[in-house]
């Protein structure tokens, strides 16, 4: 498979565990590969590997600049990988002002959308980010930017996340390339047949004791074990750690009744588009 594999979600949704997993399956040690090191590609947003394939440093440019070069970027890393390169990503799928996307087609083999219950995903943004869940719950009701603050030199550049929904459709919704779309509840629910199919998807190893393996080396214990041994480089300043809980369904201890009403209010057509609503509009994870 030639090009580039986005690995795209809205933040703790998974993109993480199925990155340690890809490092875990691609890997020839009987070990568990090491967190700190996952050599999966880097992060579409980070703003090293632009500056060096951009030729221009990143902080001489405005955002919309950036936004401006970041396909050029992608072309040229897709046409000089030898292999399937993945890159994890967190940007919404958009347009530049001048109608070009923003991941171009002739750099992109596929994408894998990682989905999460939106409740479950206020809880672990809200601790990933240091802030009080109603402040997580107001951030997936609008259109807001990560590393925005023009003030700061961010490790990565700006992306600009839209509302949860919004994220979640200009993936699995735009016709320029095919999108596998994994459910996090099914990554932990149904695991090896889930996380099989995104192999398959993205040109990965398919044997399935290779997969099993990967799965126990890339399990959230192993990874939280490791984040309590040597830290983990992803996790933001402020956060108590990265690998929180992982579990499907902690929103029902964390969640007022008034929290989760809103964030079904704001999000109930696609939570039920994609299984996290029954028919009487009832959380079903």
């Amino acid at each position: 498979m030639k090009g580039i594999v986005w690995l795209a979600s809205y933040p703790k949704s998974g993109n993480t565990w199925f990155r340690a997993f890809i490092a875990n399956l691609t890997s020839e040690s009987g070990t568990p590969v090491n967190i700190n090191a996952l050599h999966t590609g880097s992060m579409a947003s980070a703003r090293v590997p632009f500056d060096d394939i951009a030729g221009v440093e990143a902080s001489d440019l405005t955002a919309e600049e950036i936004d401006r070069v970041r396909p050029a970027v992608y072309r040229t890393l897709a046409e000089e990988a030898e292999e399937t390169e993945y890159q994890k990503v967190h940007d919404a799928y958009t347009l530049n002002p001048d109608g070009c996307p923003l991941f171009p087609s002739d750099a992109t083999a596929g994408a894998i959308y990682f989905l999460r219950n939106p409740l479950d995903v206020a809880v672990s943004y809200a601790h990933h980010s240091h802030c009080d869940v109603d402040v997580a719950i107001n951030w997936m009701s609008q259109e807001h930017l990560m590393c925005g603050n023009p003030k700061r030199l961010h490790e990565q550049l700006r992306q600009r996340l839209l509302t949860w929904s919004g994220h979640v459709l200009s993936w699995v919704d735009q016709q320029e390339f095919p999108v596998c779309v994994v459910r996090y509840e099914d990554m932990h629910l149904d695991t090896e047949a889930t996380f099989a199919r995104a192999s398959r998807f993205a040109g990965l190893p398919e044997a399935p004791s290779r997969i099993r393996q990967a799965i126990r080396f890339s399990s959230f214990e192993e990874l939280r074990r490791q984040e309590g041994e040597d830290g983990f480089k992803e996790k933001m300043p402020l956060a108590e750690s990265f690998f929180r809980r992982g579990q499907v369904g902690s929103w029902r201890d964390s969640l007022s009744d008034a929290q989760a009403a809103r964030l079904v209010a704001d999000h109930g057509e696609v939570m039920r588009r994609f299984g996290y609503l029954d028919h009487c509009g009832n959380p079903v994870f």
